[in-house]
């Protein structure tokens, strides 16, 4: 279980990376619980519930924001059902023009060969700075 756990979650971010849209949801259950870091930006909806939220509530949004953003997660550590993964967010938000940098870490839960459960944790301030017009 744990490494099919782990190699799920690496091909979400494979996924997403390739803005592959279609196996990037059909990793996630169909009821997915996920969550946004407290004062993050996308935080304002939690918890979002199902592939529909999510697509609405951050990956829109993420795409409307943002130039270039990715994620790397370059650790990821393996726990069975749960699987943490660390790294860094970046891209160019389109308003300010601003590089952003963040660290973060995400803790997935898994369960039946899905994504079941999201969190998000990243450097809310570095965000919010990038944000803000100078």
């Amino acid at each position: 279980m744990a490494s099919s756990s782990k190699a799920l979650i690496e091909r979400i971010y494979a996924a997403f990376a390739a803005r592959d849209i279609e196996a990037f949801t059909n990793a996630l259950a169909v009821d997915i619980v996920w969550n946004e870091a407290e004062n993050f930006p996308y935080a304002d909806r939690n918890p979002y519930r199902g592939i529909k939220q999510i697509m609405e509530g951050v990956l829109s949004r993420t795409a409307e924001d943002w130039d270039g953003f990715s994620i790397q997660m370059n650790d990821i550590v393996d726990g069975g059902d749960r699987v943490v993964t660390m790294g860094r967010y970046s891209g160019t938000h389109k308003k300010t023009c601003k590089k952003l940098d963040a660290q973060a870490a995400h803790v997935w839960t898994v369960r039946d060969g899905k994504a079941v459960r999201f969190q998000q944790y990243i450097d809310t301030l570095s965000t919010a700075r990038t944000m803000q017009a100078s």
